[in-house]
């Protein structure tokens, strides 16, 4: 049976509910531009994933108390300010069917309004004396443009192999959730060994919910992404890696041939989604998805049972069988 987003928020929904205004103050600003900016934001937030993990780990490991909103704050604060720098590097004019910073505002605002945002997330830790929260997010922050260099650096070659693939999933995707998780745990236990597992149970699922992501790429559902684009981006994901590392050679360079020079093409990228769908590059990444989510409930064993723990195992299978 498939969870749904309001059955997981139950153990938490006064939380939740709170959590908004918080995060509402955490973004206010004196300058009239910026504080028009925070309200589009605040207008448009998602599904508020990352929040949950924050709460949810507070939870599980104990009593939630104030440090728990303000790593929630933290978490939301760095990574919308990542998703705003994100747009501008990627000449993204849309985010969940609303138009970006740098769509209405332009790029140079747009990095601005990430900066601020960056600012405001380590000042709300600095002034709370939350020392734990910011070091456990400063990690992520710097994993995030490690993680992005490391790919474009690969991209260029396209000769990213397995272990490198995880390395950039890890710091790109998996850090921010590893982060919240962790965050979450270190505001309600000094215990360093239970953070350190819910660092790792965070890890686990990000990288479970980017291999989900690497298979839309391949899919046939509408999901709210074109099919391909990660081809055309020249992104080796992992459907992809496992076909061209178990190709003939002249078809691996022929596959590699298009990436590089063809890749705007809408009938070379067809070809290159026919390939890996052939190779049995789907069934290996769901297989890899599913092992990894599976590490993530091992470690959920080992926590008390309580409602925030169920809600954790099913917010796992929220993100991996989603379907956009």
């Amino acid at each position: 049976m498939k969870s749904s987003i309001n059955t997981i928020k139950q153990p938490i929904e006064k939380e939740l509910s709170q959590f908004e205004q918080h995060f509402r103050e955490a973004m206010s600003s004196n300058v009239p531009l910026l504080d028009r900016i925070m309200y589009y934001i605040v207008r448009r937030k998602g599904k508020q994933v990352r929040p949950m993990f924050v709460f949810l780990s507070a939870k599980v490991c104990g009593e939630i108390n104030e440090a728990s909103y303000i790593a929630a704050s933290l978490v939301e604060l760095l990574h919308t300010a990542t998703l705003v720098h994100d747009d501008v590097v990627d000449d993204a004019y849309e985010r969940r069917s609303f138009f970006s910073i740098n769509a209405l505002w332009k790029n140079k605002v747009a990095v601005l309004v990430g900066d601020y945002l960056f600012a405001q997330g380590m000042l709300l830790a600095l002034k709370n004396k939350e020392f734990r929260l910011l070091e456990i997010l400063s990690e992520a922050v710097k994993a995030l443009p490690e993680g992005e260099l490391l790919q474009l650096e690969k991209a260029r070659r396209l000769d990213i192999e397995e272990s490198v693939y995880y390395e950039v999933i890890r710091k790109k995707t998996a850090s921010l959730i590893a982060a919240a998780c962790s965050a979450g745990a270190a505001s309600t236990t000094k215990d360093e060994g239970i953070i350190e597992r819910m660092r790792l149970f965070g890890e686990h699922i990000g990288i479970a919910f980017q291999i989900k992501d690497d298979l839309f790429d391949f899919g046939t559902d509408d999901v709210g992404k074109p099919l391909g684009i990660d081809i055309q981006e020249k992104k080796l994901t992992l459907p992809l890696i496992y076909a061209l590392d178990n190709a003939p050679r002249k078809e691996k360079k022929r596959i590699i041939r298009i990436i590089k020079k063809y890749s705007d093409r809408p009938e070379k990228v067809k070809e290159v989604i026919a390939f890996v769908r052939q190779s049995g590059g789907l069934e290996y990444a769901k297989k890899a998805m599913e092992e990894y989510s599976q590490k993530a409930f091992d470690i959920l064993d080992t926590l008390p049972d309580v409602p925030a723990r169920r809600a954790l195992r099913e917010l796992v299978v929220y993100v991996t069988q989603r379907k956009k």
